[in-house]
Parts: structure tokens; C-alpha cells; sequence
């Protein structure tokens, strides 16, 4: 039994392609091997535009949310702004209480309820 050649991944890593190329005309495992690496690299040539036009698109839809999330948070911040019973009522530090809310509350500040 023949034992296989194993230089092939060795020198298509460290070598030049002279090298590797004089190598695989003598050696038939590496023949192989080359032959295998060479349908690998057609399948990514092949689907290579399909990737490119599916990572397009993924940075258009990213784009797209940016987009919308600044235009939502602006707008939000517009209203907020124009309205100035909100903006009156939402201060930094100020706590929202239930009488805020316009619920009827007793002397404690508890909601009042019917009996």
C-alpha cells in the first residue's frame, strides 16, 4: 500500500505557486487535491453576486430602520415638545402622581372609591 501524500496543504500555504505547480505535476494525491480546491473556488465565483446582493440589501434594511427610528424619536420628541400640558406635566425629577393621571383621590392620596 501506498502511503499518501500529505505536502499538498503545507505548500499551498507557505510556498509560492511555482512550487506548487511543479509539485502537482508530479504528485498525483496533490493532483487531487488541487482538483477538489478548484471546484471549491468555482462554487464561490458562482455564488459570490447572490452573497454581494443579500449583503446589500441586509445594509439597506439596516439604513431603513436608522431611518425610521429617527423619524419616529423626532417626531415623539415634537409632540412632547408642542404640547405643553405633557411638557409641563413631565419634568426631570418630578415623580407623575395618581392625581396626574386624573383619577379622584381622598386627603391621603389614595384612589377614591365608591362604596
Amino acid at each position: 500500500m501506498r502511503k499518501k501524500c500529505t505536502k499538498y496543504e503545507a505548500l499551498f500555504t507557505f510556498s509560492d505557486e511555482e512550487t506548487l505547480k511543479e509539485h502537482i505535476l508530479t504528485c498525483e494525491d496533490c493532483r487531487i487535491e488541487q482538483a477538489k480546491m478548484d471546484k471549491v473556488s468555482e462554487l464561490i465565483k458562482e455564488v459570490k453576486p447572490e452573497i454581494l446582493k443579500r449583503r446589500k440589501f441586509a445594509a439597506k434594511l439596516k439604513v431603513a430602520c436608522a431611518a425610521f427610528a429617527i423619524l419616529l424619536s423626532g417626531v415623539t420628541l415634537g409632540v412632547i415638545n408642542l404640547n405643553t400640558d405633557i411638557s409641563d406635566t413631565i419634568r426631570y425629577g418630578q415623580v407623575l402622581s395618581i392625581e396626574d393621571y386624573g383619577f379622584p383621590v381622598d386627603s391621603y392620596g389614595l384612589i377614591m372609591v365608591d362604596e
